[in-house]
């Protein structure tokens, strides 16, 4: 058998990503995905409880709010900065329409996902895909932060 030159590319332990279906049990897998990709990091136990809920929050806004075909795949990409330990969500879906904080009642159950993000993480925005249609949701998470 022949050898080649070039070694195998080795996945970055910092970073990851999967694809997602535009269904209800996406935001679980977005949870899952997470999960597995923080533990084994030393201060992923203190970013996965916020992660969890902001990545879920993302990939729900993702699902009901994108005006795109069903048949089009979310991608949820995750990655950690070493200095100071930022977790970078980033939820990629195919609609251009930039998300938009809505005012909420006490009486209302829907609406306070962007707000949640808002509030818990360190810095967020949204961004248009580049070289590709729509845009992705990106937010930040420190440790000091998570742990408040």
């Amino acid at each position: 058998m022949p050898e080649t030159d070039s070694p195998c590319p080795v996945p970055n332990p910092a970073e990851r990503s999967c694809w997602l279906p535009r269904c209800r049990t996406s935001p679980r897998a977005a949870r899952q995905e997470l999960r597995s990709f923080l533990l084994p990091h030393p201060s992923g136990e203190v970013l996965l409880p916020t992660g969890e809920l902001l990545v879920s929050e993302l990939v729900t806004n993702a699902i009901r709010h994108a005006r795109t075909p069903l048949d089009r795949l979310i991608l949820v990409r995750y990655r950690l900065s070493p200095d100071p330990d930022t977790l970078r969500i980033e939820v990629h879906d195919a609609d251009s329409e930039k998300p938009t904080l809505r005012n909420t009642s006490d009486s209302d159950e829907a609406g306070r996902g962007l707000l949640l993000v808002h509030e818990l993480a360190t810095h967020w925005g949204c961004s248009p895909r580049p070289h590709g249609i729509g845009k992705f949701v990106w937010c930040h998470i420190s440790p000091e932060l998570a742990a408040a």
